[in-house]
């Protein structure tokens, strides 16, 4: 790009107020190779394009792009675009599919980029083979925006929420964040039930079919941990309780199972009890069969009939000769 060209200048102008919100018209003067009075003057170019370059004054003000009824023009470097298109595959495997609204918004922004630039992010968007995420569960897009304005709002809302085993119901909720997990979006919130007392839940958010917001706000923790308080609440809440004994010390269980199984309490040094709740009870056994100690499950009899099974399974299947009857495993 030649950047004596005033119209150069303009573009490149944008691109530093984009990477460098609150640049100072010194600093933006030179950048660009010219008087603190020339920047201020590009500035002003990019405001009469209808771009809304936000100004602040003071020791710490400067310039910045700020929010308008137009999107401003975006630019990239060809490793920033290959890197948002890789990222893109990764989380969603249709990126390349135009009738997909995520494969279609991927190539408008591909479109608006020179040739030089989107060659080759286009090419990786276009023929890279994503193998899909099985375990991947991807929302509504209106709902999870709706959840996340109103966690970032701290606004109510009411939910109608669809387990796996087929249960419909509708509560009222404090949002207090949406966390994306292992390809799945959980809404990590605080119930707030007519008659029972409050409790911290975790609920799927592309088994959500209905929010509402309300008029009610909320105050979150003020030392609130998403990710942490998700991965402790993950296992709460479901259909059936959970409580198992497993003939290992904590420190040796828990690198065995994952934290969203339910918490582990110490019984003495050789002993660990697992407690948690699930609504996928083939799901659940199927974890516990990675245990490599002995254990016995105490608290939950359907639990222990699904074990059953897949033991049974795990037997025809190492029989010679033998043939089990696979069934579909889902997570909670």
């Amino acid at each position: 790009m030649d950047t004596t060209n005033p119209t150069a200048r303009a573009l490149l102008c944008l691109e530093l107020l984009q990477d460098s919100p609150g640049i100072t018209a010194d600093r933006l003067g030179e950048r660009l190779g010219v008087t603190s009075r020339a920047a201020r003057r590009y500035v002003g170019i990019l405001r009469e394009a209808g771009i809304p370059v936000q100004s602040t004054r003071g020791p710490y003000g400067g310039y910045r792009v700020g929010r308008g009824l137009r999107l401003p023009p975006l630019t990239f470097s060809s490793a920033e675009a290959l890197g948002l298109v890789m990222a893109v595959l990764d989380g969603h495997h249709d990126a390349g599919n135009p009738a997909d609204p995520v494969g279609s918004a991927l190539a408008k922004i591909l479109r608006a980029l020179p040739d030089s630039v989107a060659a080759q992010a286009d090419a990786v968007r276009r023929t890279a083979a994503s193998a899909p995420d099985r375990a991947a569960a991807r929302p509504d897009p209106t709902t999870a925006a709706t959840l996340v304005d109103a966690s970032a709002e701290h606004h109510r809302v009411r939910v109608t929420y669809h387990s796996e085993s087929g249960r419909t119901w509708d509560v009222e909720v404090d949002p207090w964040a949406v966390v994306v997990r292992h390809g799945r979006w959980y809404l990590l919130c605080l119930t707030r039930p007519t008659s029972d007392e409050a409790a911290v839940r975790t609920y799927r958010v592309d088994r959500v079919s209905a929010v509402e917001v309300l008029d009610l706000t909320f105050t979150p923790p003020p030392d609130l941990d998403p990710v942490a308080l998700l991965e402790r609440h993950l296992a709460t809440g479901w259909e059936y309780a959970v409580d198992v004994l497993v003939e290992a010390p904590v420190e040796i269980v828990s690198h065995w199972l994952p934290r969203a199984l339910g918490r582990l309490e110490l019984v003495d040094e050789r002993t660990t009890r697992l407690v948690g709740t699930t609504s996928s009870l083939w799901w659940y056994a199927e974890q516990l069969a990675v245990l490599r100690a002995p254990f016995r499950i105490v608290g939950c009899t359907e639990l222990q009939e699904v074990a059953r099974a897949v033991g049974a399974q795990l037997l025809a299947a190492g029989t010679p000769g033998g043939a089990g009857q696979p069934q579909s495993a889902s997570s909670s």
